[in-house]
C-alpha cells in the first residue's frame, strides 16, 4: 500500500475533527463565550499572565505539549503494525485528545487559570486536590528527568544539532523583544524561521562536542547545563523566551511537516511495514491495552492538561481562542504522529518487509532515531536535500521540542510547589526562586541519585510513564465532565472517552506493575501503586459528588 493512502485518510479525518466536530465542541458543549474576560486580563501581573496572540500561543501550547513524545511513541508503537497506529492516533485526535486540550482551558480560565490538580478542589472536592498534585508532580518529574535524558543524548549523538539548538535561544529573546514592542508578527515569523534553518545548516558543516569535565561524561554534563538554563527560563517572564521560542518552534515544525508530508507526494514510498504485526505476539507485550498508553500524545496525553490548565490558560486573550489553541493544537499533534507512522512504516527506513522485521524484532527497539534516520531518508528522496542537512535538521526538531516540554515542565513544576507552599502553609515554597531551585534539585536528584554518574535515572521510572499520564488525562476528563454536569450540559463527549482512556490505562498499570514486581524493580511497584490507588480515590471521590448533586436535584445552568 502506498503511504499517500494513509496519509490522505489521516488529513480527512483531522480536518472532519476540526471543522466540524470541535466547532460542535466549542458551541454546543463548552459554549465558549467572546466576552469572558480571561484570567489573562483579569490578573496580568506580566509574568505568568499574559493576554496572547493566539497564533503564538499556539506555538507556545503546541511545541510544550508535543516533544518528542508523539515521535517516540508512534515510532515504537508500529511494532504491532501500521494499522492499529493510524486509527488511535486519528480517532485519538478528532474525539479524545482535541476535547481533551481545548477542554482543560475552558475549565482553568473559568477558574482563574489554576491548574488541573487545583481547580479539582473547586470541580470535586479538598482531598481530591492532594492526591491529583502528587499524580501530576510525578509526571512532571518523569518529563523533565527523561526529556533531559534524550536532549543530552540527542547532542551526543548528533553533535550537528548542538549550534542550532542552542542558537534557537538568541533568536528567541530577540523576537520576544521585538513582538513586545508591537513588531510585525508575520515578518518576525518567517525571519526567525529562515534564522533557525541557516543555523540547522551551519551545524550540520560544524558539529560541536562538549569536552568531559568534573569526571562526568558528556551526557551528564549535558544534563547539567540543560536543567539550569531549564531552571532560569522558567523564572523569566513568559513573553521574554518562553512565547517566542515556542512560536519559532511551532513555526519550524510546520515547515518540517510541509517537508515531510510534501516527501510523501513526491517520493510516494510503499510501506514496508505489515498491517497488523503477526509476528509481535510471539516475544512482545500484548497490543491491547498497551497501544493506548505507548501512544500517548498524538492520540491523547494528560500531559497537555498540565500544560493547558498550567500555562496557556494564564495566556488566552479570549475564551474562544481555547479552541484555536487547545483543539488545532491537538490536530497539529496527531498531524506528526501520523507522519511518524508513514515514516517508520515505509521503505524510507527499510526497503523490504524482512528488513523492517530486523529493525522491529523486539518492542521497544525503534523509537526517535528510526524517526530521524528514515525521515532524512524521505525527504532527501522527495525533495533532493542532502541527507545530513536533513538529519540534521529532524535531529534539532526533536532537540527543540523536547527543550520546550523542559521549559514549560519545570514552570509547572515551580507552580504545584507554590500551591503546595499555599496549602499547607509553608512561606517559603510560595517563593519563586525556591520552588524552582526545589523542583531541578528534585529532577536532578532523580537523574543523579538513581541513575549514578551517567545521569540517566530519569530512565528507570520512564516505563510508568505511559499508563500515568493517561491515568491523568482520564482524569482530567473526569474534572471537566463533573463541571458539564454541574452545568446541566451534556457530558457523554467527556465521560465516554474518560471511561476508554481510565480502562485501558489501569489495566496498562496493572500488566507494568506485574513486570516490575517480577524483575524485582521494586521501586517502580512502589510508585507504580501510588498511582493506581492514588487514582482510584480520586474516581471514589468524584463518583460520590456525582451521586450526591443528582440526588439533591441542584443545577447551576443558568450560571456562566
Amino acid at each position: 500500500m502506498h503511504s499517500v493512502m494513509i496519509v490522505l485518510l489521516g488529513m480527512a479525518g483531522m480536518a472532519f475533527g476540526w471543522f466540524v466536530y470541535s466547532k460542535f465542541i466549542a458551541e454546543k458543549i463548552f459554549r465558549l463565550d467572546p466576552d469572558f474576560q480571561t484570567p489573562a486580563h483579569q490578573i496580568n501581573d506580566g509574568v505568568d499572565f499574559v493576554p496572547t496572540n493566539r497564533y503564538v500561543l499556539w506555538g507556545h501550547h503546541f511545541t510544550s505539549v508535543a516533544g518528542a513524545a508523539p515521535i517516540v511513541g508512534p515510532a515504537i508503537a508500529v511494532y504491532w503494525g501500521w494499522v492499529p497506529a493510524v486509527l488511535w492516533v486519528i480517532f485519538g485526535t478528532i474525539f479524545f485528545a482535541g476535547v481533551h486540550d481545548s477542554g482543560a482551558l475552558w475549565a482553568s480560565a473559568r477558574h482563574q487559570g489554576r491548574s488541573i490538580g487545583a481547580l479539582s478542589e473547586s470541580v470535586i472536592g479538598r482531598r481530591t486536590r492532594a492526591l491529583f498534585m502528587v499524580v501530576i508532580f510525578l509526571l512532571l518529574l518523569m518529563v523533565n528527568s527523561v526529556f533531559g535524558v534524550v536532549i543530552a543524548n540527542s547532542f551526543v549523538g548528533t553533535p550537528g544539532a548542538v549550534f542550532p539548538a542552542w542558537a534557537a535561544i538568541v533568536v528567541a529573546l530577540i523576537i520576544g523583544q521585538l513582538v513586545h514592542r508591537k513588531f510585525n508578527l508575520i515578518a518576525l515569523g518567517v525571519g526567525g524561521v529562515i534564522v533557525l534553518y541557516l543555523t540547522v545548516y551551519a551545524g550540520s558543516r560544524m558539529p560541536l562536542e562538549l569536552p568531559e569535565m568534573l569526571g562526568l561524561s558528556q551526557n551528564a554534563n549535558w544534563i547539567i547545563i540543560l536543567f539550569i538554563y531549564a531552571a532560569i527560563a522558567s523564572m523569566l517572564p513568559v513573553w521574554v523566551l518562553l512565547q517566542p521560542r515556542d512560536f519559532i518552534n511551532g513555526m519550524q515544525l510546520l515547515v518540517g511537516l510541509v517537508l515531510l508530508y510534501g516527501a510523501v507526494f513526491l517520493f510516494m514510498p510503499d510501506i514496508s511495514a505489515p498491517a497488523f504485526n503477526d509476528r509481535a505476539g510471539e516475544t512482545g507485550p500484548s497490543m491491547i491495552p498497551l497501544l493506548f498508553v505507548t501512544i500517548a500524545c498524538g492520540a491523547v496525553s494528560g500531559f497537555h492538561g498540565i500544560v493547558a490548565s498550567g500555562t496557556s490558560s494564564k495566556q488566552l486573550d479570549k475564551e474562544t481562542d481555547a479552541r484555536f489553541v487547545g483543539y488545532l493544537g491537538a490536530v497539529g499533534e496527531g498531524s506528526l504522529a501520523l507522519i511518524t507512522i508513514v515514516t517508520v512504516s515505509g521503505i524510507a527506513l527499510a526497503a523490504t518487509p524482512e528488513a523492517w522485521h530486523e529493525i522491529y524484532g523486539e518492542f521497544g527497539a525503534a523509537g526517535a532515531g528510526s524517526f530521524i534516520s528514515g525521515g532524512a531518508n524521505l525527504i532527501s528522496g522527495g525533495w533532493g536535500i542532502p541527507a545530513g542537512v536533513a538529519e540534521t535538521l529532524l535531529a534539532t526538531m526533536v532537540v527543540l521540542f523536547a527543550g520546550t516540554t523542559m521549559d514549560s515542565g519545570v514552570r509547572l513544576q515551580r507552580y504545584i510547589i507554590q500551591e503546595w507552599g499555599e496549602i499547607y502553609q509553608i512561606p517559603a515554597l510560595k517563593k519563586g526562586v525556591l520552588a524552582t531551585i526545589v523542583a531541578v534539585g528534585a529532577c536532578l536528584l532523580l537523574a543523579f541519585g538513581a541513575g549514578g554518574a551517567s545521569g540517566t535515572g530519569g530512565l528507570i521510572i520512564w516505563p510508568l510513564f505511559g499508563s500515568t499520564n493517561q491515568i491523568l488525562a482520564g482524569l482530567t476528563l473526569l474534572v471537566i465532565s463533573v463541571m458539564l454536569i454541574k452545568l446541566g450540559r451534556p457530558s457523554y463527549y467527556t465521560l465516554l472517552p474518560m471511561l476508554f482512556v481510565l480502562t485501558m490505562s489501569f489495566l496498562a498499570g496493572c500488566v507494568t506493575l506485574l513486570q516490575f514486581f517480577e524483575a524485582g524493580n521494586y521501586l517502580l511497584v512502589v510508585l507504580d501503586v501510588i498511582v493506581l490507588v492514588t487514582s482510584l480515590l480520586v474516581m471514589l471521590e468524584a463518583g460520590a459528588v456525582i451521586a450526591d448533586f443528582r440526588r439533591s436535584g441542584k443545577s447551576i445552568k443558568n450560571q456562566p
